[in-house]
């Protein structure tokens, strides 16, 4: 069997690099092409095309490549760009185009599983054959969805071309975590919902799903989440984060809407329905073509976490120390009240 030459778009991102390390050296790929604005040193035995993939002769660079996978924006937005829209599409066209015109066999995209959107009639979990409805405040996850439908309309077009589109959940590791992940975070811990199902998945883990759709008998949608899930409420209190409380919807809307504007919080509004509304999947059918994470949610979610000496108290107790602290700051804020009247009063 021929080895394969493998083309990396985002090869130096947190992703990139893990599935950058998996291809150099597999016994299936020939050689890997990273294409980066920085080349990253650290990854040994590959060729890098630096530059902006808005602007490369894409064509010429991309002629003798088997696989192309394009993991730029996987994560997040582009870097300096608003966080609510981004240019993944066109990049993605671009690319795409590309691909055709020069006979790449196969295309891995980097989708998500915002993709869904967080609606109250979700069934849990969603399965690949889901309909596509991300929430229209959410820009990266809109953007995602039209992705794929551009792509699928190209694969129309291009039959003997294999589209692979992997739809991971929220993703994160020790060294990684992005402003998705977050967001879900800290949008958790102000809605007030406990018991919404959700799911994080470890960073090594969609690496392995991306090396499977390279070198594997994989052809098109696949979910990427590890088995099962857990509740919001549990992962409020695994992180070790105060006693939650519920703002109404609303309020709690316009709060983030302003605090985004002017960048001053990094909850994006369009992530609020994705902290009170369930979007978990089920990843049936790529476990059935040979993946198998190696991390749970809660893995998962620890190691993109700040170990704290305050999560290793049990929730009882961290709202005993917290209604104390409440209570210590009531009564200086009352002293000082005092203290302020009493001197005036001396003056």
């Amino acid at each position: 069997m021929t080895p394969l030459t493998v083309a990396v778009v985002g090869a130096c991102g947190p992703l990139g690099r893990r599935v950058c390390r998996r291809l150099v050296g597999h016994r299936r790929v020939g050689s890997v092409i990273g294409f980066d604005l920085r080349p990253d040193p650290a990854i040994h035995g590959m060729d890098y095309v630096r530059g902006n993939v808005a602007e490369l002769q894409l064509g010429a660079l991309l002629a003798d490549v088997d696989v192309l996978v394009h993991l730029a924006s996987a994560l997040e937005p582009w870097p300096d760009e608003d966080p609510a829209s981004t240019s993944d599409g066109e990049v993605t066209r671009r690319l795409l185009q590309a691909a055709g015109s020069v006979g790449v066999g196969r295309v891995v995209l980097m989708s998500t599983a915002m993709v869904y959107g967080a609606w109250p009639d979700n069934p849990v979990p969603l399965t690949e054959a889901s309909p596509l409805r991300p929430i229209p405040e959410f820009g990266f996850a809109v953007d995602k969805a039209e992705q794929e439908r551009f792509a699928a309309q190209w694969g129309e077009d291009h039959p003997a071309v294999d589209i692979v589109t992997l739809r991971p959940t929220a993703s994160l590791a020790e060294d990684h975590v992005g402003w998705v992940a977050r967001s879900l975070r800290a949008a958790a811990g102000l809605t007030g919902e406990s018991e919404v199902p959700v799911q994080f998945l470890h960073l090594d883990d969609l690496a392995a799903a991306v090396e499977l759709s390279v070198v594997g008998d994989l052809n098109g949608v696949y979910n990427v989440a590890p088995e099962g899930w857990t509740s919001s409420g549990a992962t409020l209190d695994l992180e070790g984060l105060s006693p939650r409380v519920r703002m109404p919807e609303q309020m709690l809307a316009r709060l983030s809407g302003w605090w985004w504007k002017y960048r001053l919080g990094s909850i994006s509004p369009g992530v609020l329905r994705y902290a009170r509304f369930p979007w978990v999947v089920a990843s049936d059918r790529l476990r059935a073509a040979g993946w198998t994470p190696q991390h749970t949610s809660e893995l998962a979610l620890v190691s993109g976490g700040q170990g704290q000496p305050w999560g290793m108290l049990d929730s009882h107790r961290r709202q005993q120390i917290a209604l104390g602290g409440a209570a210590a700051g009531g009564l200086a804020l009352a002293w000082g009240i005092w203290a302020a009247a009493r001197w005036l009063f001396r003056r």
